[in-house]
């Protein structure tokens, strides 16, 4: 049986744009979990002005849903994280230390705009990593300035995880998304893929996701980005990837 962790999902329930009540999240679980991940990591949405639940609010969450899926005999271990947007109340909680990362550790999953990458990004990246903290960069298959311009994929990939989302792959996101995580997967620019659920039927487009990349590159590759990578992401280890060309 695979092992495979997954770091981008949003099954907690009615807390931002992902499950609507606990029937929907129990089934997300089920769905992600049948396609052999063993390791689910809740991500809600922290965006100021959007969608900002309260850590007691995500905790609670948390908490039920882990008790449903015990309840269900689920064979998932579920953790818990969030996608933090890169804006000032993130940048506040870099500061004090208090980012909602993996597990409280040291990696973090976050996303920017898609239309405007931030400025100077890529040294403050580079800052992080020497605070020892591990950024996890939310499908960078989306952003404008990734599909112009795949060195500046390269380099920030220096400091922080590029980790496309698995329907992106297939082409659920749409064509420009689908040839640049595709591109980002095949360069090994991209060395972890992630679910980013928001709904059951996205298993379908998440599974389609995985057998392109075993098509494309095998099972080992598969393996490395759903299994290996990701849990050296969780212990705060950038996974190599290549040199400039």
């Amino acid at each position: 049986m695979a092992q495979y962790v997954d770091l981008h999902a949003h099954y907690l329930p009615a807390l931002d744009d992902g499950a609507t009540d606990r029937r929907m999240s129990l089934q997300m679980v089920r769905a992600i979990a049948s396609l052999g991940f063993s390791d689910l990591y809740a991500t809600p949405h922290q965006r100021a002005g959007m969608f900002m639940p309260a850590r007691t609010a995500i905790d609670a969450a948390f908490q039920t849903i882990s008790e449903d899926v015990a309840a269900a005999g689920v064979g998932a271990r579920l953790g818990l994280g969030a996608e933090n947007f890169w804006d000032d109340v993130l940048h506040k909680r870099l500061g004090e230390r208090s980012v909602p990362a993996y597990g409280g550790g040291v990696a973090f999953l976050f996303e920017v705009n898609p239309q405007l990458m931030p400025p100077g990004l890529e040294n403050e990246l580079f800052q992080l990593r020497l605070a020892g903290y591990l950024p996890v960069m939310a499908h960078p298959e989306r952003y404008v300035a990734v599909q112009r311009d795949f060195t500046l994929a390269e380099r920030l990939g220096r400091h922080a995880v590029m980790m496309v989302d698995l329907g992106a792959l297939d082409g659920a996101h749409g064509k420009p998304e689908m040839k640049t995580a595709r591109r980002l997967v095949l360069e090994r620019l991209a060395p972890a893929a992630a679910s980013d659920i928001h709904r059951p039927e996205d298993q379908t487009s998440v599974a389609a996701g995985m057998a392109w990349i075993r098509k494309q590159l095998g099972p080992a590759a598969l393996d490395e980005m759903l299994a290996e990578n990701p849990r050296r992401m969780l212990a705060g280890e950038l996974p190599e990837v290549p040199l400039s060309r």
